[in-house]
């Protein structure tokens, strides 16, 4: 370790002044000498180009571009520019960028309304059980509502509003001990009411599932996939053919629902209802609109 300097001050001789600027101007000049860095680019190299394609949609924006620009106009890369001059003399189509590229994925998913706003969109199913004689008068006994992507937004058993002559158990899939503990019927119908007012309706023989609710729902805001030619026509049936959901769900997607001996399940056909929609959605919606455009 150095002694340490003398208390006594005396005034540099100018060869000591001399020696001590140029050291300090050596150190100076090494303390502002910048680290290397990924920012720092040899002359002729182009910067890294940024891909924005995993970004967030609220990060792909115009602005994230003009910054990218900004970024690189203190770099030197003609060696680069000269290259792509010569790339756009050999195509005429200019090139693509990845901002540019999103916006018309965006513009291709406008071709479904439902991409759009899939929350608009539900799916209804309903099993009824038998009242009155020989258990002739249907009544509501479960009641499942799917999202767009098929998920569950209610499911539950509802207490008939009468007594119960005949579970219908091969086809309701309802079992005495089911109704034991039931959700009493008007409270079921208000919360299924919330669900679906102002919502699209999707379902198979809805005017059933109506009658079990005693609700009607708007016309023009329902779904019925067992009344569309568009879906008889992709699974091979005739236009007035009234095909069943199980016929319909085999045809179009090989798929078998309804099996076994526990009956139906209506979360189920609900899914399956709103999935048969999908298939035929684009050319429906757009059927409606000019019908709708034409009157």
């Amino acid at each position: 370790m150095a002694s340490a300097p003398s208390l006594t001050c005396k005034p540099p001789t100018p060869q000591q002044s001399k020696d001590t600027s140029a050291i300090q101007s050596k150190d100076t000049a090494t303390l502002c000498k910048p680290e290397p860095s990924m920012s720092t680019h040899s002359k002729g190299t182009p910067p890294p180009i940024r891909d924005d394609s995993c970004l967030p949609h609220s990060l792909m924006h115009p602005a994230s571009t003009a910054s990218t620009i900004a970024y690189t106009d203190h770099v030197d890369y003609s060696d680069h520019h000269k290259k792509s001059e010569e790339h756009k003399s050999k195509h005429s189509e200019p090139l693509t960028t990845v901002s540019s590229m999103y916006s018309s994925h965006r513009k291709h998913k406008k071709k479904t309304s439902a991409t759009l706003c899939p929350s608009k969109y539900v799916a209804i199913d309903c099993e009824m059980v038998g009242a009155g004689p020989e258990g002739s008068i249907s009544l509501l006994a479960r009641c499942s509502v799917v999202n767009y992507d098929g998920d569950i937004l209610y499911d539950e058993f509802i207490k008939p509003t009468m007594p119960v002559t005949d579970y219908r158990t091969r086809w309701s899939g309802v079992r005495e001990k089911d109704l034991r503990h039931a959700t009493n019927f008007s409270e079921a119908k208000n919360k299924i009411l919330r669900l679906i007012t102002g919502k699209v309706l999707v379902g198979h023989a809805l005017h059933n599932d109506f009658k079990a609710l005693s609700y009607i729902h708007p016309a023009h805001m329902t779904r019925d996939t067992s009344q569309i030619p568009l879906l008889n026509k992709k699974a091979g049936f005739s236009d007035s053919q009234c095909a069943s959901l199980k016929r319909l769900t085999k045809a179009i997607f090989n798929k078998d629902i309804q099996t076994g001996r526990r009956g139906h399940c209506s979360v189920e056909d609900a899914r399956a209802a709103m999935e048969l929609y999908k298939v035929v959605e684009v050319e429906w919606e757009n059927e409606l609109n000019s019908k709708s455009q034409a009157s």
